[in-house]
């Protein structure tokens, strides 16, 4: 059985400050494309003086996804085959919790993100998504070719006061439609502040179905708003390919950023009800090399992104910051790479990217990034054998 090692307080690794990078020396996959107004791309290089430290939290991690903390400082984690663990303060990483829903853990599949609610401290709620597998039955009558079809799901429950069961577990969002490829399930929650929960889906990595991301009557390749009182969800945007970094910014307002194909990574401010182009623009191509579609970068009635990146960091995992131990950093993206190998920060003024930096560059794949309540920074690293790291200010 795989064994996760929690390894709080070992020695602090320090790194150096951020110099000039040539991140933007690379050449572009698609280099026939322009952007379409100046700072859409390759920002200025931020270099700063901040020192950085970083520290394991926990090791053995097999591909960790997402990762929520408690008010009491403790941390849940989620591992992609299925199962969420506890850090506490004191260094113990706990046995699985018990009490989730069945899933699917092929292919990208398994437990995904996790999140808990503003008064957990009182309720205890939290909600998660993975990968639900179609009951087989349903899925050999519809179409023998999609037999144990998959989508993006997501469940609430309680956690047990001893922190080892989710109690009264509920399934309240189920992707409409299923399908049978393994992949692009997107999968990020981000609460509003306003009585709804974010659900980011992805285009199921297949042109039939990210075909489906144009179009207003399914749930592929979307950002999906539940209604916590109701349990409606509706559509909020499409276009996506596939949404695996999310959260509120410092305007209130959602920011995401997507997977692009060979090239085309987007940083997008969703607006309810508006289309952000995939697959009919991208700022990539083919992983073959031909350009997708037509080669369009914009189309009348679709969304230019914010800022995109090409070459790709893939990225993965976002937030804000917000805290006292970086203040230089106050309200950066901070967004993991997983190709990038790196935590990438953003500057963003006015709506528009003014500079990016690259940390600990070729450290690991970094798939979630969150902001601890003391400022820390919170990395986990995808791998078969993950880790937590805590950044903190160094010497």
């Amino acid at each position: 059985m795989h064994h996760a090692v929690a390894v709080a307080l070992f020695p602090i690794l320090l790194a150096g400050p951020v110099l000039a990078q040539d991140f933007n020396a690379a050449a572009p996959n698609a280099p026939g494309q322009q952007p379409a107004f100046p700072g859409q791309t390759r920002a200025p290089v931020l270099a700063d003086a901040v020192p950085l430290a970083r520290s394991v939290m926990a090791e053995g991690l097999e591909h960790p996804w997402g990762m929520a903390e408690l008010p009491d400082g403790s941390w849940l984690l989620t591992e992609r085959p299925g199962r969420m663990r506890l850090l506490y303060v004191d260094g113990y990483l706990s046995d699985p919790i018990s009490g989730l829903p069945d899933l699917d853990n092929r292919g990208q599949g398994g437990l995904l993100d996790v999140i808990v609610a503003d008064d957990f401290a009182e309720t205890r709620r939290l909600w998660w998504s993975f990968s639900e597998a179609r009951p087989m039955w349903r899925s050999i009558v519809q179409n023998l070719r999609r037999a144990r079809a998959t989508r993006t799901a997501v469940a609430t429950g309680i956690l047990s006061a001893d922190g080892t069961a989710i109690e009264d577990a509920q399934v309240i969002f189920r992707q409409d439609p299923a399908w049978h490829t393994l992949g692009h399930y997107g999968s990020r929650l981000v609460l509003d502040g306003r009585g709804g929960l974010f659900v980011t889906t992805g285009d199921r990595e297949e042109v039939e179905s990210a075909q489906l991301a144009q179009s207003a009557d399914n749930q592929i390749g979307k950002v999906v708003r539940i209604d916590l009182a109701t349990g409606q969800a509706e559509l909020w945007s499409l276009g996506h390919r596939n949404l695996q970094s999310a959260a509120l910014g410092p305007d209130g307002a959602l920011w995401t950023v997507e997977h692009g194909p060979q090239g085309g990574d987007e940083l997008n401010r969703p607006e309810q009800g508006k289309n952000y182009g995939w697959p009919v623009i991208s700022y990539g191509q083919n992983y073959s090399g031909d350009p997708l579609a037509e080669g369009l970068t914009a189309q009348d009635g679709m969304e230019q992104p914010v800022y995109y990146w090409d070459p790709v960091i893939a990225p993965s995992g976002m937030d804000f910051y917000d805290g006292a131990m970086f203040p230089e950093w106050q309200g950066d993206a901070l967004i993991g790479g997983l190709a990038g190998m790196a935590l990438v920060r953003l500057r963003i003024e006015d709506g528009r990217v003014t500079g990016e930096a690259r940390h600990f560059q070729d450290m690991a794949r970094i798939r979630d990034v969150e902001v601890a309540s003391d400022g820390a920074i919170m990395l986990l690293t995808d791998d078969p054998e993950g880790q937590m790291i805590r950044v903190t200010r160094g010497q």
